[in-house]
């Protein structure tokens, strides 16, 4: 069976670009792949944080694992600092590394700004530490949206390298997936900006803990543009084109059946309907998030049945891999 890894910051709320460009898919995976999904809290490290609610964001993220769908029965859900091979093959693997490699990295671009020479070491060695916690489970398949493929291509070079300068075919090459109508979900009030939790306005995304009302309120207030009818282009129409795309990853369609199907309608009836879409499938999600935020023990019980299940599989793949760049095996 293949080994599946992905995971998600507990940076700020869950929202629907994440619904769709990952936990969907996540939910959608379990069935036929060993998959281990993880709230990378480490990561949240990189950029300036409240250490008072880093645990509770941990805990939400998992609970919007949990009411998305991910059954802890059939997948590991765990939070990344509970397992020690992620900072332990992290080091090894970061001493693999060119600098070259990481100054083509476009995220450590676009996070450090014009600031790059006060960023973190942590923010610029992200990918390495990104490639430890795919590598370490000797995962087959990553599902990524189209901003993370640089990365995951990076966690394939620095396998690559490990095998190489060791002469062994220890880790695989992890393979990307990148499916679905909406793997990169933009902002609904700038179609030319990606859906943020960090955005200032809280109309420019849907976040998972929001009611029905508050749903369907944020999609009626989308902007569009004054053009009729319902099509599909990004260039000339691109927040009309990011609705048309959410319609079709929330259906369960293609973005050309959305077009056939709304072709002749008004783009006000269009997202009458795409409200009640998103009420349908999103008001659910929250109301189990709410419930599971009332059950902490609960969620720390996943998380911590989770870390024990990732470091059996992970351990012994960390001692091998020390075994095999020299060190002394725990």
């Amino acid at each position: 069976m293949k080994r599946v890894f992905s995971g998600i910051q507990p940076t700020g709320s869950l929202h629907l670009g994440n619904y769709l460009g990952a936990l969907k898919r996540f939910v959608a995976m379990q069935d036929d792949h060993e998959c281990i999904y993880c709230i990378v809290d480490l990561h949240a490290l990189t950029m300036p944080h409240d250490p008072a609610g880093l645990a509770g964001a941990t805990r939400e993220a998992a609970a919007g694992f949990l009411a998305s769908g991910l059954d802890p029965e059939r997948c590991v859900v765990f939070n990344q600092s509970r397992c020690p091979m992620h900072t332990r093959l992290g080091w090894m693997l970061a001493c693999l590394t060119p600098l070259g490699w990481l100054n083509r990295m476009t995220q450590f671009k676009e996070k450090a700004g014009k600031k790059r020479d006060g960023a973190s070491l942590g923010l610029y060695g992200y990918p390495v530490l990104q490639a430890a916690d795919i590598l370490g489970y000797r995962a087959t398949h990553v599902p990524v949206g189209e901003d993370q493929k640089q990365h995951l291509e990076l966690s394939r070079d620095i396998a690559g390298a490990f095998n190489r300068r060791f002469g062994v075919d220890f880790f695989p090459l992890p393979e990307p997936v990148i499916a679905g109508e909406a793997t990169r979900v933009m902002s609904l009030r700038d179609g030319a900006r990606k859906m943020s939790k960090s955005d200032e306005s809280d109309y420019a995304r849907i976040n998972l803990t929001d009611d029905r009302d508050t749903i369907a309120r944020k999609v009626r207030k989308a902007r569009t543009d004054s053009e009729p009818g319902v099509t599909w282009d990004p260039e000339a129409r691109p927040e009309a084109s990011n609705l048309v795309a959410i319609y079709a990853a929330l259906a369960d369609t293609t973005r050309q059946a959305v077009v056939d199907e709304y072709a002749s309608a008004r783009f006000s009836d269009f997202k009458a309907r795409l409200a009640e879409l998103a009420v349908e499938k999103l008001g659910p999600v929250g109301e189990e998030m709410k419930r599971l935020a009332a059950d902490p023990a609960y969620v720390d019980g996943v998380l911590a049945d989770g870390a024990r299940r990732a470091h059996a599989i992970a351990g012994p793949i960390q001692a091998e891999a020390e075994e095999i760049v020299g060190l002394l095996a725990p």
